[in-house]
C-alpha cells in the first residue's frame, strides 16, 4: 500500500519572488464548479466567479468550463488552447479538475472506448464518456501538460483540490465525496470490466485529490488543498443546511451564490496560510462587491437591461446592522427580481454579509449613473453605465428554420445560413412532441403542431450525467457576407424536452469559430415534458463580413433512459445589414448579380415554371454568395 502525502504547502510563490513581481492575470481552468453563470438563466454559481471579489492588482480570467474534464479541456480546441493565447508571462493559472474525470468509474473513457470497440460491442462503445481519466496515470498525464506548457509561456500553474461534493454519511464527507473512488470503482483488464472495486482506505491509486498532489510534489507545483477546506465548511454547516444555504438546490455539487462566495474566500485565505498570491489578497472588513464594473451594455431603446451583484463582508462593525445600496435616476434595485426600488437595506448579522442584488436600466437613452453601498463608515461606490442603440438604415435579414418535415431554411435579406449541424445528437422524426403539448399562450399554435424531435446518438441516454457534454450539441448558426455589416438583433426559438421530465439543456451563442467564448442564454433543469419554452433574447450582435454566429444546444438527461427527445422548433436569426463602409445597401444589391433563381409553391414543392397569377416563394443565389428569399406573384 501506498503512504499518504501529507498536504503539500509550498511556499515558493511567496512575496516577492519575480513570478509575484510581473503578474498580471490568473487563469482559472477547470469544471463547472467554478465556471461563470448567468444570471438570468440560472441560480447556479462558481466559485471563481466570485475571486476576483477576494483578490486586488490581479485580474481574474475565469475559464472553467460546464463539463470539462482534464483530457477534455485539454483536447478540445475552444479550450486550452484559447487560454494559452490570453496567458502572458508573469501570469499564473489555476488549475482544478476532478468531477467529470470521474465519468467512466476511474477508468480512461478513451481506453474504454477502444475496448468496446475491438470486442464488436458498438452499443457501449458509442455510450461510453471519452472524458474519463484513470486517476493514477491519464489524469496525472493532463496536468502534467498543463504544467509544463504554463511553464513554457512563463506563467506558473497552480494547483487546487476540487471542491468536494456534499455526500455526508454521519455528519461528514464520504469518501467519494473527496474525490476518491477507493469505495467502489470499474477497472478495465484483459478480460473486460470489473465492476465495484474497492481498495483499503491507506490505497489512493483512485484518489484524484491525492494523485494531484503527486504531481505537485513531482513538478514542484504549488497545492492548495480546497478538497480539505471545502470538506471543513460543509461540515461546519451540516447536511441539511449545507444543501439548502450553500448548494444550489439541484444535487449534491453545484453552488449557490453563498456556496461560492465564502469558498471563493477560503481559497484565498488557504493561499495566504501558504506565501501565495499574499500581495493581491483582500480578505480585510472591508465591502466587496462582484463585479466591480457595472457596465451593462449595450441595448435597445425602451429595452431594460439588468446585471446582479454580490456584495459581501466580513469582520463588518457593528456586527448586526444594515448595508444600505442606492442608486441615482434612472436606475433601480431588486433582491428579488420582481419588486424594483431606488433604494435596498441589506440586513447582516455575526458580522457577515453574503447578498445579491440587481441593478436595472430602462433605456430612453445613454446610461451614466452610480450605485452606492454603505455599511457604516465603509462606503463603495459602483459606476453603473448602459448604452441604447437604435438599428434604423439597412436591410432587414433573417435565416429561418421551420423544423416541421426537415431541416430546410428560409434565408431573407443579404446573410448566409449555416445549415443544422448534430455532435453527438441524432434526428428522430419530425411530429408533435405529444397530444397534450403546451405551446406559450402568445404564439395561438396548437398541440398537433410539429417540431423536430432529436435523440442522443444511439438512443440512450447515460446515468450519472449532471452537466452538458462539450461535445454533444445541435447548432445553427448565420454568416455576414462579404462587404457587409450584419447587426443581430434577435434569436429566437422554442424548445421542450418529451418522453419525461428529465431532460435537461443549455444553450450559448457565440462569434468565435471554434465557440471558444459562448454566451448563455437559456438553462433549464429537468424541464417539464412536452412544455414548450420561448428562448427569444433580444442581443446586441455585430458581424462583420465573413463572421458567424453559432447557436447551440446541449442536452443531458438527469438518469438513464432510452427514447427521450429534444424537440426544436422555429429557430431565427434576425437583424439589419449595411455595407461595411456604412453605405446604403442598395449599393451593395446593385453590386451583386443573380446566378440561379429557384421557385418554390408555398407548400415548399419546387416547380419549374411558375404559373401565371400565382403565388410563389422565390430564392435567388447572387455572385457575392448571398442568398435571398421573396415572396411574388407571377
Amino acid at each position: 500500500m501506498k503512504k499518504i502525502l501529507p498536504a503539500l504547502l509550498v511556499s515558493a510563490l511567496s512575496l516577492g519572488t519575480p513570478s509575484d513581481a510581473g503578474a498580471k492575470k490568473i487563469h482559472t481552468i477547470g469544471d463547472s464548479t467554478m465556471a461563470n453563470y448567468d444570471e438570468s438563466a440560472t441560480v447556479t454559481r462558481g466559485w471563481c466567479q466570485y475571486l476576483q471579489q477576494f483578490l486586488e492588482g490581479i485580474e481574474v480570467n475565469n475559464r472553467g468550463k460546464s463539463g470539462a474534464s482534464s483530457k477534455s479541456f485539454y483536447k478540445e480546441a475552444a479550450y486550452w488552447t484559447s487560454v494559452k493565447k490570453q496567458m502572458e508571462p508573469g501570469d499564473y493559472v489555476l488549475i482544478q479538475f476532478a468531477h467529470n474525470d470521474e465519468k467512466t468509474q476511474g477508468m480512461d473513457g478513451d481506453e474504454l472506448k477502444a475496448y468496446y470497440t475491438s470486442i464488436g460491442d458498438t452499443d457501449k462503445a458509442s455510450a461510453t464518456d471519452y472524458r474519463g481519466t484513470n486517476p493514477s496515470t491519464t489524469y496525472k498525464e493532463y496536468l502534467r501538460k498543463y504544467v509544463n506548457e504554463t511553464r513554457e509561456a512563463g506563467c506558473t500553474p497552480i494547483f487546487a483540490g476540487s471542491i468536494c461534493r456534499m455526500y455526508f454519511t454521519n455528519g461528514t464527507i464520504r469518501r467519494n465525496g473527496r474525490h476518491d473512488l477507493g469505495d467502489s470503482f470499474s477497472k478495465l483488464t484483459d478480460s473486460g470490466v470489473l465492476e465495484k472495486q474497492s481498495v483499503a482506505s491507506d490505497d489512493h491509486s483512485m484518489d484524484y485529490v491525492y494523485q494531484m498532489q503527486e504531481v505537485a510534489r513531482e513538478l514542484d507545483v504549488p497545492f492548495v488543498d480546497l478538497t480539505t477546506g471545502t470538506a471543513d465548511l460543509y461540515v461546519s454547516y451540516g447536511d441539511k443546511a449545507c444543501h439548502d444555504i450553500l448548494g444550489d438546490g439541484d444535487g449534491s455539487t453545484h453552488l449557490s451564490a453563498t456556496g461560492a462566495a465564502l469558498i471563493a474566500r477560503r481559497f484565498v485565505g488557504l493561499c495566504q496560510e501558504q506565501g501565495l498570491l499574499t500581495e493581491y489578497a483582500r480578505l480585510t472588513g472591508d465591502l466587496g462587491v462582484t463585479p466591480s464594473d457595472g457596465n451593462l451594455g449595450q441595448g435597445y431603446k425602451g429595452q431594460s437591461l439588468t446585471r446582479e451583484f454580490m456584495v459581501t463582508g466580513f469582520d463588518l462593525t457593528p456586527s448586526a446592522g444594515n448595508v444600505t445600496v442606492t442608486a441615482t435616476e434612472g436606475i433601480t434595485l431588486s433582491t428579488d427580481g420582481k419588486e424594483w426600488t431606488s433604494s435596498l437595506s441589506l440586513p447582516y448579522e455575526g458580522g457577515t454579509l453574503i447578498q445579491r442584488f440587481n441593478v436595472r436600466a430602462t433605456l430612453d437613452g445613454d446610461i451614466n449613473g452610480t450605485v452606492t453601498i454603505l455599511a457604516g463608515d465603509k462606503k463603495t461606490d459602483i459606476p453603473v453605465s448602459a448604452t441604447a442603440v437604435n438599428l434604423s438604415g439597412g436591410t432587414e435579414a433573417s435565416v429561418y428554420w421551420r423544423l416541421e418535415k426537415d431541416d430546410s431554411y428560409v434565408v431573407t435579406g443579404p446573410v448566409n445560413a449555416i445549415a443544422e449541424n448534430y455532435s453527438g445528437m441524432e434526428l428522430q422524426r419530425y411530429a408533435n412532441p405529444n397530444a397534450n403539448t403546451v405551446w406559450p399562450s402568445d404564439t395561438g399554435f396548437e398541440a398537433s403542431r410539429k417540431t423536430q424531435r432529436n435523440l442522443i446518438e444511439g438512443g440512450n441516454w447515460p446515468a450519472g450525467e449532471i452537466d452538458e457534454v462539450s461535445t454533444r450539441y445541435i447548432e445553427f448558426g448565420v454568416t455576414a457576407t462579404e462587404g457587409t455589416v450584419y447587426n443581430v438583433d434577435e434569436i429566437s426559438y422554442y424548445v421542450c424536452g418529451c418522453g419525461g421530465n428529465g431532460m435537461c439543456l443549455k444553450v450559448y451563442y457565440s462569434i468565435d469559430d471554434d465557440f471558444a467564448n459562448p454566451v448563455n442564454i437559456f438553462e433549464m433543469k429537468s424541464m417539464p415534458a412536452n412544455n414548450m419554452q420561448d428562448g427569444k433574447i433580444r442581443p446586441v450582435i455585430r458581424l462583420e463580413g465573413g463572421q458567424s454566429l453559432r447557436l447551440r444546444f446541449y442536452p443531458w438527461y438527469n438518469g438513464a433512459a432510452s427514447g427521450k427527445t429534444l424537440c426544436l422548433s422555429d429557430i431565427k436569426f434576425h437583424g439589419y445589414v449595411s455595407s461595411d463602409d456604412q453605405s446604403a445597401i442598395t449599393d451593395i444589391t446593385a453590386a451583386a448579380e443573380p446566378v440561379s433563381t429557384d421557385y418554390y409553391t408555398l407548400q415548399g414543392m419546387q416547380v419549374t415554371n411558375p404559373a401565371t397569377g400565382s403565388l410563389y416563394i422565390v430564392r435567388s443565389t447572387y455572385s457575392d454568395g448571398s442568398v435571398r428569399v421573396s415572396k411574388q406573384i407571377f
